[in-house]
């Protein structure tokens, strides 16, 4: 084999340079994409999968949210990451929300902090119910 040229070295470097940024753009693509879309906001859940007097907790396009279901057609949104060290909480339970990392207790109607060691409620986030899905607002 030939000693490679100036030319040939430089073409490899920015090959191999190039790629990695390529790549990087197509997976950073592909994982933001949102659940759905719908007239107003994202798609978070089907309104039937959001039981009354209860909860679910689903993905959204900034991370876990927490749905509860006051009324029939009531639905409010809190961030499902507890403000203490950020462990995921569990779906609602009658009318509380628990963290199962340290115990903090949340209500679910409103995500204000019932108990601690978290010293602050659960984030709200905005949503509305348009037509049979619950979406961001």
């Amino acid at each position: 084999m030939t000693d490679p040229t100036r030319r040939t070295v430089m073409c490899g470097l920015l090959v191999g340079l190039a790629t990695p940024a390529a790549l990087a753009a197509c997976s950073s693509q592909s994982t933001s994409t949102p659940k759905g879309d719908a007239p107003g906001g994202t798609t978070l859940a089907k309104l039937s999968e959001v039981p009354v007097g209860g909860g679910v907790v689903v993905d959204g396009p900034s991370g876990k949210v927490v749905l509860t279901r006051p009324s029939d057609n009531e639905v409010v949104a809190m961030s499902a990451v507890c403000p203490h060290q950020g462990v995921i909480v569990q779906p609602p339970k009658g009318d509380t929300i628990t963290c199962p990392g340290h115990g903090s207790v949340f209500a679910a109607a409103d995500g204000s902090l019932k108990k601690g060691p978290a010293t602050k409620g659960l984030t709200k986030i905005a949503v509305k119910v348009s037509g049979d899905s619950v979406v961001t607002a």
